[in-house]
């Protein structure tokens, strides 16, 4: 019987934390931190490794982990939110080079803290693997790589399509591009395993307890006001939720699968096995992984959006997404055709009307913030979460100096221009990805203007 909802698989695999304590009242601290997921933890982790003395309180309104960090794909890769091309007109190509530098370390950085931390978090650095299996994708692909090897921290590889399909046997394979700055991961054993060392350290963690408004100097609770000389907003696809802050970020809905177990002899005729995250160049595209206990968990859009910027707590998602998503998976690897759907569930995302992610710090008002990540934060919130502790401790490095810093955008429309538009645009890019489905040679026009309209 397939599992609905539940938070993740993640979670199910290894058992929903112990609830910690909620907010026991007003509070004093240096620094307050709404929100547990991974830039939270990540800028408590390193707060406190060079202040020790701090006091840091984090604010959760549920249990650690409970967002997009303990629902995500598990790609610990090193992409640039938006694409490191945005920051060329106004910072230069040499700082663009530089953040994509910062994000390949970014990988080995959160590798190095897990095995320093003592965190089995399922880790194997196989690379990121991109598949084309349309005339149109093959197209993009194929210009995506000229373009990438114009840059000189990007390390990517144009693969033909035996020398691809000896990677990963994808079906109907007609190029891949390959990097070796990935690693796939189980999200929630690493969420799990990052606040046990915050807590280690002397970090306070108070769950059920929801934020309701963040000032200058406070955070307003449903369990009392935690006043702080800086407070940092960590809370991604769940902004939308804070006083006045409803048109942000849009919180966009992902979706995921995990199957059975499957059987060696599947395994040995898909030949993936090194730890590679998977995904293609589908308008709306796939992500998947193999798990460590050899399943496959493989992600999408389910429904993209809710009105009035709505979310789903629980993750419960229409059984039609399976659907959708097993087809996919069996369209890329017919042998898994039998397969069982064990879990379904579904996360946002905090996505910024440029798609661009962005931490800073208002030292007038001690205001801080990190996210927008559009489903990069796996490696994000750890340059987000050190970027953000210089910052607070008002320390200049070169990770403060990165052209992300500070950035800030417009909001998104009010309703129902948002609904209207979301919805529209995604059901384009269903109808371009048919298209193409179909035979088309090219990149649909749908999808381009849709991509004009998005700020994509």
């Amino acid at each position: 019987m397939m599992i609905n909802g539940k938070v993740s698989h993640w979670w199910q695999q290894i058992g929903v934390p112990a609830p910690r304590p909620e907010l026991p009242g007003a509070l004093a601290a240096d620094v307050a931190i709404v929100g547990a997921g991974f830039t939270g933890l990540w800028t408590a982790y390193y707060l406190k490794r060079q202040r020790p003395e701090l006091r840091v309180i984090i604010i959760e309104q549920r249990h650690i982990g409970y967002g997009a960090s303990g629902r995500n794909g598990g790609w610990l890769t090193n992409s640039i939110t938006g694409g490191r091309e945005q920051y060329v007109g106004a910072h230069g190509r040499d700082a663009a080079e530089r953040f994509q530098l910062a994000m390949n370390a970014t990988v080995d950085e959160v590798i190095r803290v897990a095995a320093e931390e003592g965190i089995d978090a399922d880790i194997q650095k196989g690379g990121e693997f991109n598949v084309a299996y349309t005339p149109a994708q093959e197209g993009r692909i194929r210009a995506f790589a000229a373009s990438e090897q114009t840059w000189r921290s990007t390390d990517l590889e144009l693969l033909e399509a035996p020398e691809a399909t000896a990677k990963i046997n994808v079906a109907n394979t007609r190029a891949a591009v390959w990097h070796p700055h990935a690693a796939r991961i189980q999200p929630a054993k690493l969420v799990r395993g990052l606040a046990e060392a915050v807590e280690r350290l002397g970090v306070e963690i108070y769950e059920n307890t929801r934020a309701v408004e963040i000032t200058p100097g406070n955070v307003r609770t449903t369990h009392g006001v935690v006043a702080a000389d800086f407070v940092l907003r960590a809370t991604e696809g769940f902004t939308a939720g804070l006083k006045g802050l409803k048109r942000l970020w849009l919180p966009m809905n992902s979706s995921l699968i995990a199957t059975e177990p499957l059987d060696a002899s599947v395994w040995d005729e898909l030949g993936w096995g090194r730890g590679e995250v998977l995904g293609d160049f589908a308008h709306v595209y796939m992500y998947a992984q193999r798990t460590a206990d050899d399943r496959i968990a493989i992600g999408g859009r389910g429904v993209p959006y809710k009105w009035g910027s709505g979310i789903d707590l629980d993750g419960e998602t229409p059984p039609a997404t399976a659907e959708t998503l097993a087809a996919i998976m069996h369209r890329f690897f017919p042998a898994t055709a039998d397969a069982k759907i064990e879990h379904l569930w579904s996360g946002v995302l905090g996505v910024p009307r440029d798609w661009a992610a962005t931490v800073g710090l208002d030292r007038a008002t001690g205001l801080a913030w990190g996210g927008g990540y559009v489903g990069t934060g796996v490696t994000t919130t750890n340059l987000a979460g050190r970027t953000l502790a210089d910052l607070i401790l008002g320390n200049a490095t070169e990770l403060t100096e990165l052209p992300w810093v500070g950035h800030r955008v417009r909001k998104w429309e009010p309703e129902p221009l948002r609904w209207i538009a979301t919805k529209g645009l995604y059901a384009a890019y269903g109808v371009a990805d048919a298209a193409e489905d179909r035979g088309r040679r090219s990149t649909s026009p749908i999808a381009t203007i849709a991509d004009v309209v998005t700020g994509r």
